[in-house]
This record gives structure tokens, C-alpha cells and sequence, in this order.
């Protein structure tokens, strides 16, 4: 009989909260659609439709002027934030749905997590812990009381079959199985408030980190994460060798709330893999740790045992990295430099010495040229802030990345983080997707492989 009554008790109330709210809503700038809707434990769905350059945004637990928003907006990867996004909290820059086409959205507040779907996809799941951290423009996203508002900004934003229900008291979020993240210590929070994007580029589905796993530390952290598979030959883990095994990668993903790109691996990737295969991809990178050596050899630099100087002074092996590393992003056409400036084991100690400003120009000069931007890697602590401080002057931009080798060293971002202080890096700074160029240069087989 208590189920039963519970039972009733909720559908009187979806009844209740449904009653006298509005079904449809064609939202343009500066126009407010008001719905009813419980203060807490409560799913709202409908289907919407947005355009390329339309933006609009649903309030809850608001007065109709602050309280938390959930953003729709399509579009190019280009640094606005996308739909589904719970704006400050939870920024997301790839939308998962297409533009003029109708998908399913879900917003469902249980206690106090709030999870948002798209298309049955739970792109956010946030717990706002005891003490939730906030800047004065977004006091008032707190859990409380409050309705819901639909406000259209640019263009038009399209939403029908809206729906209110209540949910029973004590329901539990079944993806809210981490805890929440003390919002008092973490950087991440404080850079999403501030708009600064916190997109980690270089992860790698392998060594035990699953997709589910690595969307369960996204959720949580707040960190977007592009997902990408090794494209060539030689790397550690799984390659993916063939333009039919890089589409099945694609078709795994796409539908995944992750930006997704492909790394380009050792040095032969460029004549084994079609263009267009690499062009289906979001973005494309490579980094120098593998290199042809003076006898023709692929040589690792980060295999010791491979590293051969034949008879070479460290100086010397120095400057033939730089050449090799220029010749690399002159030849390969990637998106941006990833593990840059990394040096074989025995040269590390003698980091800041052997990168002289000289070997760093080389390097910089074809960034430039060629609008690279520049990965500040996680992992391996580099470049270093000297370095990213010049490119920074010359008006390169950069990426963050872990180029994590399993689930155990997937970090969040925390060299990255200090660059930002360090280095003065604002959002303007950083790279996205819709500034490449790759599609207009052509990779050349230096090698002659």
C-alpha cells in the first residue's frame, strides 16, 4: 500500500506542476517563457531545435534572472559553449546533437545532483557539494527555490511537448557514483566561471580506461576530454593501422559526449592513411618523439634502448632532434604539436640548456607559419614556461593534453593549470577545431618511405 501511495503522490504532483504550463515555445532574443515546476527532485523534458547560430538558454531554480542555466547552442567546435552545457558549472564545447534537426532533452534535479540528457546521452551530472564554489556573477546558482524559464538570446530556438514531472523524494541519479568535488580547492570550477575552456585534448582509450570510464571522470571533474586513437605504427598500445579500423573508431565515439581527434603515429602514418579518413576527424596532431635517425632508422626517443647517437656530442644530437622536429610539422599536416620539446631520458637533466633560444625559434617559426598551436602537455611537464611564454608573444595558440598511457595517469590538467598563472594565458589563448588549416596543406613523404 506505501508504494501505492507514493505511487499516486507523484503523479498528482506531475499533474499539479504540468498544470496550466505552456506546450511549445519559439524562442528569439529578449523573449521569456515561463513554467511551473516543483523546487526540487523534478524532470523536465521536450524536444528542441536549434539552428548554427542560435542560442538560447533554460533557468532553473530561478527568479527569472539568475539560478542555474542549461545552454542550447550548435555549431562549429569554435569556443562557445554547447548545448546541454550547465553554463559555469559544466561547460561543454562539442554539441552532440545536429542543428536543425529535433532531439530529446532532459533536465532532472534529484536532491542535489542535476543530470541533463540529450538524446538519452547524460552529458552532465553534477553533485553541488555542501560548499559550492561561486564567483559574485553566478551567486545565485544554488538548489532552492525557484521555476523554470526558457529565454531565447540570438536567433531562433525551438521547443515543443514540454513536460513537467515530480520524482520521488530520495531518488538517486544511478550515474552519481563519485563524490562531489571539493569546490573550495578546485581550479577547474574557477576556470569554468571565468570562461576559460578546460578541454584536455590527449587522451587514449587504452590501458584499462574505457570510454564508460573515462566519461564517468569527465562528468565528475568538469574536464572535457578528446578522446583519440594512435593512426600508424610503432607507438606503445593499440595502433590503429588501417582507414577501415579509424571509421569503426569514429562510429565508437561520435555519439559520445567527447571531442574527438587522431594522432598521428611515428612517421609513416602520412603514406598509410587516407586524407579523407584523417579529415573525418574533429583535429589531427603529432608530436617528434619518434624520429628518423642519420641512418635512415625509426628511433623512439622514448625508448632508451633505441636511442642511438653514433658518435654524435649531445650538442650535436640536439640540433639534429630540432631538425628532425622541423622537418616533421613541415611535412605532416597536424593541427597542433603535441608532446613538444620532449628529450630522450639521459638529455632531460640538461633540458633547459639544450633548448637554447635558437633551437626554440626553429621550432616556434613553424608553428607560426603553418598556425599550429601548441599542446602544453600534463604528463611530461612541458614545454617549458619559458617557451610557452614565447610562443605566447608570438601570437600561437595552445592546447592542453595528458597523452595518458592508461586510466592510472589520466590526471586533471595540473601543469596546464599552472601555465595559465604562470604564463598570463587567458581564453583567448587557447585552440579550437574551427581555426584549423589542415585541409590546406598537403603531407609530403620526406622519408621516402
Amino acid at each position: 500500500m506505501k508504494h501505492i501511495h507514493l505511487f499516486f503522490a507523484v503523479m498528482v504532483a506531475a499533474i499539479a506542476a504540468s498544470c496550466g504550463n505552456p506546450t511549445t515555445a519559439d524562442l528569439k532574443p529578449g523573449s521569456t517563457v515561463k513554467v511551473k515546476c516543483p523546487s526540487e527532485n523534478f524532470k523536465l523534458t521536450c524536444q528542441v531545435m536549434t539552428d548554427n547560430t542560435s542560442a538560447a538558454d533554460l533557468l532553473f531554480a530561478s527568479d527569472g534572472t539568475s539560478g542555474y542555466e542549461v545552454r542550447f547552442h550548435g555549431g562549429a567546435i569554435d569556443g562557445t559553449t554547447k548545448t546541454g552545457s550547465l553554463t559555469g558549472i559544466r561547460n561543454r564545447y562539442r554539441s552532440i546533437v545536429p542543428d536543425n534537426e529535433w532531439f530529446n532533452f532532459e533536465l532532472a534535479v534529484r536532491g542535489k545532483n542535476i543530470s541533463v540528457k540529450l538524446n538519452d546521452i547524460e552529458i552532465v551530472c553534477y553533485t553541488e557539494p555542501e560548499k559550492p564554489f561561486r564567483i559574485d556573477e553566478y551567486s545565485g546558482m544554488l538548489l532552492g527555490k525557484g521555476e523554470c524559464y526558457f529565454k531565447g538570446s540570438i536567433g531562433l530556438t525551438k521547443v515543443k511537448d514540454i513536460k513537467i514531472s515530480a520524482l520521488p523524494e530520495g531518488e538517486k541519479n544511478p550515474s552519481d557514483t563519485l563524490p562531489p568535488v571539493d569546490e573550495q580547492s578546485d581550479k577547474v570550477i574557477r576556470l569554468q566561471q571565468q570562461g576559460f575552456p578546460v578541454i584536455d585534448y590527449h587522451v587514449h582509450l587504452k590501458g584499462g580506461l574505457t570510454k564508460e570510464i573515462a566519461w564517468g571522470r569527465s562528468l565528475n571533474y568538469g574536464i572535457n576530454y578528446g578522446v583519440s586513437p594512435n593512426a600508424g605504427e610503432g607507438g606503445d598500445g593499440r595502433m590503429y593501422a588501417t582507414d577501415k579500423e579509424l571509421y569503426e573508431y569514429i562510429d565508437d565515439v561520435k555519439l559520445s559526449p567527447f571531442l574527438y581527434g587522431v594522432q598521428g603515429e611515428g612517421r609513416k602514418w602520412i603514406t598509410t592513411v587516407k586524407p579523407e579518413t584523417l579529415s573525418a576527424f574533429e583535429y589531427l596532431f603529432t608530436d617528434a618523439m619518434t624520429i628518423v635517425d642519420k641512418k635512415g632508422k625509426i628511433t623512439r626517443l622514448y625508448h632508451p634502448e633505441e636511442v642511438n647517437l653514433y658518435g654524435m656530442t649531445q650538442e650535436q644530437y640536439m640540433d639534429y632532434i630540432v631538425d628532425q622536429t622541423v622537418k616533421i610539422l613541415t611535412n605532416e599536416p597536424a593541427d597542433f604539436y603535441a608532446n613538444p620539446t620532449y628529450l630522450p631520458d639521459a638529455m632531460q637533466k640538461d633540458y633547459e640548456k639544450l633548448w637554447t633560444s635558437g633551437r626554440v625559434d626553429k621550432v616556434l617559426d613553424v608553428l607560426e607559419k603553418y598556425h599550429m598551436a601548441l599542446e602544453i602537455n600534463a604528463r611530461y611537464r612541458i614545454p617549458s614556461f619559458d617557451i610557452i611564454k614565447r610562443a605566447k608573444a608570438r601570437g600561437i595558440k595552445f592546447t592542453f593534453g595528458t597523452n595518458n598511457m592508461g586510466a592510472d595517469n589520466l590526471g586533471r590538467l595540473e601543469y596546464c593549470f599552472e601555465a595559465i598563472d604562470s604564463c598570463g594565458l587567458t581564453p583567448d589563448d587557447i585552440w579550437f577545431p574551427s581555426m584549423s588549416i589542415r585541409s590546406t596543406r598537403k603531407a609530403v613523404n620526406y622519408n621516402n618511405f
